[in-house]
């Protein structure tokens, strides 16, 4: 009911100021007049989609103001203390052509502060966008765990940032990369944070073996490229050389580094975890995001496409989702381990974060959902700001002997202190907790909280004994009492760690045949970029561990012979669950493309339109030009793409409401994509329809939509490709199409 009444809100608020809430973008919360606005107003309200951090003092209390309240306020330009500003256009000179004069304390503190407004970006996971949401517990997980955010119908709020791992805050989104999936719950017993990836397993199974893992996969240090990709020759010298790491690279070579959106992409916390009933009672866990809408993926020429034409592809996706109203939620689900002696479950350590237990020996529980309904008021100040760290618990949620966990629980901390300038980034708006915070800890730079007492200390009579101990039933924080055998210190693993193939192996057998083609794929682009002919030998031979097809068909791409393994192939039993194709999703939240032009029939339009938006999707009129569409006296309809700016990849399926004749402005020399010549069609839409067919995607068209189709050279009945007379049985057929994202059987594998 409460995400029915915010959707309500964000509805009714658009309309008061005359927006078209169906089309999501809007720059600012009103529409600017033409000319320079001079009568003196305050800041405007932000846009309904958006909220900032609950206001909390940095002790944790509600300090009740609205979260408005922490931006700028007043009428007019101030300084940093206040002070209005009567020009902010010329420096302080003497006379108008005299030099600058030093005592320009308003220069001075504007070009200090922009001087400093980047702070360190972050090693990993540099580029990134969030939004805030509540999460909302089932109750199911009371039988493994006292945490109370998880209780039954227990509303958290949370903020979630995604991100890649190797790029720089200034790459692109749709690079192939494993992506972060780091959750901020807010909770009554403190913050807990649950920092995971798109992927279940990680390249190593021991922190001491990050930085070489990192320092791999980032640009070469001589010439900084390439960025964000991991097509170069030191990632795959790396992990053909440290094999542990084959498990997540063909995750990454899947269709799982190269998602379709944040909505449609899963979660997992990777490590395993403890968990501590009401009793003292532990079972070891992994957690798990589910997408509602389905996990989905971009095919490998979309995603290099996007990448030079909307870089912020993703993040753009996320943020009009959320002010669109279709917000995106995710099921938190654990797949649930006895805690034995071995920490082990049917062979598999669970220790070892390269290794995978399949959800059909161990099905995901759900938990709880989340739902993500509004956009950040300021990127730098939440999205750039938050503190992730997995020492972050609760009571009722404890950690394991996992060795690359035990070591993100110092990095993590550690990482903070440098990036955000010292220990007290906590106290930050976004990092603030929403449970009273006693934590005797003091000063440090960008102390915000202002300390009263004489005593920071335990024990201490001065300030009355205050901060006082709390017992379990207090809801103090107490570690699972796991006995540690007797050991010696030794820099080894244990012998289940030394398998590296078995789990890769399982992962390829369970794939479909059209993702099994995205792989080979993957891999012989990714090693043709690989300079060294030794480097691309040795991989190959670390294919042929996994399966003799897959080492094969990528051999035959390098124009190399294909080895035989060295060692025995695992027998190992497909997971079903592994694969993203085969099943149907909900497609609330998808963008459809409806091609147009001076002759189409608006009506007609306007109805399928309409069915798109009732649909819970965002329809996008591509036009000629700019200008409204008109004609036959039917009212106008806007335009929100044009046959220069848009591309294929942009949506989700396309509609073709006739066959365009080419525009003014369909000249090569203007507009490249425009330089094919020799149809009555616009050579813009040929090229958009061709792109769509070769990704798979679905078409439908009515009236002479045969003929823009048969222009673009795609042939006559084919797979995914719906004509009719009457467009609303065409969106009926292409709707049908969408619930299974994309229409596969158009190109058989072999």
């Amino acid at each position: 009911m409460a995400e029915k009444n915010r959707v309500k809100a964000v509805v009714e608020a658009l309309t008061e100021h005359g927006a078209e809430v169906e089309i999501p973008g809007r720059p600012g919360s009103r529409s600017p007049a033409v000319g320079e606005p001079t009568e003196p107003a305050g800041p405007l309200p932000p846009k309904p989609d958006q909220r900032g951090p609950e206001p909390r003092t940095p002790t944790g209390r509600r300090d009740g103001i609205p979260p408005e309240a922490n931006g700028q306020g007043g009428e007019f330009l101030t300084t940093a203390q206040g002070l209005r500003v009567r020009d902010s256009d010329h420096s302080l000179k003497a006379g108008a052509r005299g030099p600058v004069l030093l005592q320009d304390h308003h220069l001075r503190e504007k070009i200090t502060h922009f001087d400093h407004e980047r702070i360190p970006e972050r090693v990993v996971h540099a580029r990134g966008a969030a939004a805030h949401g509540v999460f909302k517990g089932y109750g199911t997980a009371s039988a493994v765990t006292r945490a109370a955010f998880l209780g039954k119908d227990v509303e958290t709020p949370v903020f979630v940032r995604f991100s890649t791992v190797l790029g720089s805050r200034g790459s692109a989104d749709t690079v192939r990369d494993t992506r972060g999936f780091a959750t901020k719950f807010y909770t009554d017993e403190g913050v807990f944070d649950l920092v995971g990836n798109n992927i279940p397993v990680f390249f190593i199974q021991d922190a001491i073996k990050f930085p070489d893992v990192i320092h791999a996969g980032k640009p070469h240090p001589d010439r900084e490229i390439p960025q964000a990709q991991s097509a170069h020759d030191t990632f795959w010298d790396f992990v053909s050389l440290h094999t542990e790491a084959t498990h997540h690279t063909i995750w990454n070579m899947s269709d799982r580094g190269i998602p379709r959106s944040y909505r449609t992409m899963e979660g997992f916390g990777i490590h395993t975890f403890r968990l501590v009933d009401a009793d003292g009672g532990t079972s070891l866990v992994k957690w798990h995001w589910k997408p509602r809408a389905g996990v989905h993926s971009l095919v490998w020429e979309e995603a290099q496409l996007i990448n030079g034409m909307d870089p912020d592809f993703h993040r753009r996706d996320l943020a009009d989702a959320i002010e669109a109203g279709a917000f995106p939620q995710w099921e938190l689900g654990v797949q649930v381990f006895p805690d034995t002696p071995d920490q082990m479950f049917e062979g598999v350590d669970l220790l070892d974060p390269t290794k995978l237990v399949p959800e059909e020996l161990a099905p995901v529980q759900p938990v709880g959902l989340m739902t993500l309904n509004a956009n950040p008021l300021n990127y730098f100040a939440e999205t750039e700001q938050v503190a992730f760290h997995p020492g972050h618990l609760v009571p009722g949620i404890d950690i394991t002997d996992d060795p690359l966990l035990t070591g993100r629980l110092f990095s993590y901390l550690d990482t903070q202190i440098s990036r955000l300038g010292g220990p007290n980034f906590a106290q930050l708006p976004i990092n603030r907790t929403h449970a009273p915070v006693n934590d005797m800890l003091r000063d440090g730079m960008h102390q915000t909280a202002v300390h009263s007492g004489a005593a920071p200390y335990k024990p201490n009579s001065l300030d009355g004994g205050c901060p006082f101990f709390a017992g379990a039933a207090e809801g103090g924080y107490t570690e699972a009492p796991v006995a540690i055998p007797a050991a010696h210190k030794v820099r080894e693993a244990p012998a289940s760690f030394d398998d590296h193939f078995s789990h890769a192996r399982r992962f390829w057998l369970s794939l479909t045949p059209a993702e099994r083609e995205h792989v080979i794929a993957a891999y012989t682009f990714e090693l043709s970029k690989v300079w060294e002919p030794a480097i691309r030998e040795r991989n190959l031979g670390v294919l042929a561990n996994i399966d003799p097809v897959l080492c094969q068909e990528v051999a035959a791409g390098l124009g190399l012979p294909a080895p035989g393994p060295s060692v025995p192939l695992a027998e190992v039993e497909p997971s079903p669950a592994l694969s993203q194709l085969g099943g149907e999703w909900p497609v609330a939240g998808r963008v459809i493309g409806i091609v147009a032009g001076p002759g189409s029939d608006l009506n007609a339009l306007r109805t399928v339109r309409r069915a798109i938006l009732d649909g819970g999707m965002v329809p996008l009129v591509i036009a000629p030009n700019g200008a409204p569409l008109s004609g036959d006296g039917a009212e106008e309809i806007e335009a929100q793409r044009t046959f220069a700016n848009a591309r294929s990849v942009e949506f989700d399926a396309l509609l073709v409401a006739g066959a365009p004749a080419p525009g003014d402005d369909a000249k090569g020399a203007r507009d490249a994509k425009a330089g094919i010549a020799g149809t009555a069609v616009d050579p813009r839409v040929r090229l958009m329809l061709a792109e769509a067919f070769r990704h798979a995607k679905a078409i439908g068209g009515w009236a002479n939509a045969s003929a823009a189709i048969e222009a673009a050279g795609i042939p006559a009945g084919s797979a995914g490709v719906v004509l009719a007379d009457e467009p609303r049985l065409v969106w009926e057929q292409i709707t049908g199409l969408l619930a299974r994202h994309r229409v596969w059987d158009r190109f058989p594998a072999a």
